[in-house]
């Protein structure tokens, strides 16, 4: 007659049954997750278009002549795994909207750690009309400046690669409208690529002088006075550096990104402020910039970085829609937990979902 099963026998049937999951869950966790994106339409230029003289040849060194046309919008995001669904919804937002889509060249900036072949074929696949470039950003030559922000996803090198834009796009590249991969836009970025940036300013972007400017910084900064004279004779005031218009000549002949790297070393030594990337840009910028209409940056709808609540939208016109904070609409969507305005993300969401039929 076959012995019964023990109540330890069952305990350890239980317990392996119970190894083996978490195994499982392990090496399910460890696998690359790829997310499948659907193809855009094809957008063309409207006949007021400029054409772009001698799109298809080369330069002497190679260099496409489409990529350094100043008749060319040049936009300039940063591209990895963990956003670039925020991403390919930004790129087809931009180019929905925009009279000229043809002749706009985006210049993606990836870690050169990541999978650019990757990220490259995921492009292409979405937008096999794409004209766009992608650059190899080595995290090295910033991770050893980066300190502790109050949220860690700021800390990412990447976050960083705004600074360096004017030593890893090509020379001939002179201006550019730098977007991060939270947001949409719902006009036509060619009006706030044409923003004039006067004699002397390296950068256009909406300033916000009603916040409280001095909050960005420590009392260790205020306190200091060295440090405190810094923004003499400047009326400093916020400006989100997710939307930038930047003069990538006047920033290469200012050495702007020493002047960045500088002030990344003091807080180094001296904490003078809790933010990732922005005091730094702040340091450097703030009372010296083009303001450009607030409708082209209805920042903050991802709500605050401690909670990530819901956010309204500011008073007047919408230009483009981004989420900053702590909550990404992707993210709440997938949770079915979204905020009211995350309805206006959702359309330009091309993620090809299991359950998606073909049209």
């Amino acid at each position: 007659m076959p012995k019964s099963p023990s109540l330890f026998d069952f305990h350890l049937l239980l317990l392996f049954t119970i190894f083996s999951l978490a195994a499982a869950d392990a090496i399910a966790a460890a696998r690359p997750i790829t997310q499948q994106f659907k193809e855009a339409p094809q957008f063309y230029n409207s006949e007021i278009c400029p054409k772009i003289a001698g799109e298809d040849d080369e330069s002497d060194n190679g260099t496409s002549i489409f990529l350094c046309s100043d008749q060319s919008v040049h936009v300039a995001m940063t591209l990895d795994s963990a956003y670039i669904r925020g991403s390919m919804a930004a790129v087809l937002s931009i180019l929905q909207h925009s009279s000229c889509p043809q002749n706009i060249v985006f210049h993606f900036v990836a870690s050169a750690t990541a999978n650019a072949s990757f990220l490259h074929a995921t492009i292409s696949s979405s937008f096999p009309y794409l004209n766009f470039q992608v650059y190899s950003f080595d995290d090295s030559s910033v991770s050893r400046l980066i300190s502790t922000s109050i949220r860690s996803a700021l800390d990412c090198p990447l976050n960083y690669a705004r600074s360096y834009l004017a030593d890893l796009l090509p020379s001939c590249v002179r201006r550019i409208v730098y977007l991060d991969s939270d947001l949409v836009l719902v006009d036509d970025i060619a009006k706030l690529a044409a923003t004039q940036l006067g004699v002397n300013s390296v950068l256009a972007a909406p300033e916000h002088c009603n916040a409280n400017f001095t909050s960005y910084f420590t009392l260790t900064f205020w306190s200091s006075p060295t440090l405190s004279l810094t923004f003499a004779n400047r009326k400093p005031c916020y400006f989100n550096t997710g939307v930038m218009v930047i003069d990538l000549d006047r920033w290469r002949r200012g050495d702007y990104t020493k002047k960045i790297e500088e002030w990344m070393e003091i807080q180094k030594r001296t904490r003078i402020y809790e933010l990732g990337s922005l005091p730094p840009f702040l340091l450097v910028f703030a009372g010296n910039i083009v303001a450009v209409d607030h409708r082209w940056n209805q920042h903050g709808l991802g709500g605050d970085n401690f909670k990530g609540l819901c956010r309204d939208l500011h008073p007047g016109p919408v230009s483009l829609l981004h989420w900053s904070g702590k909550g990404k609409p992707w993210v709440r969507l997938d949770a079915n937990r979204p905020c009211p305005l995350d309805a206006l993300w959702a359309p330009y969401d091309l993620l090809q979902t299991p359950f998606a039929l073909d049209s």
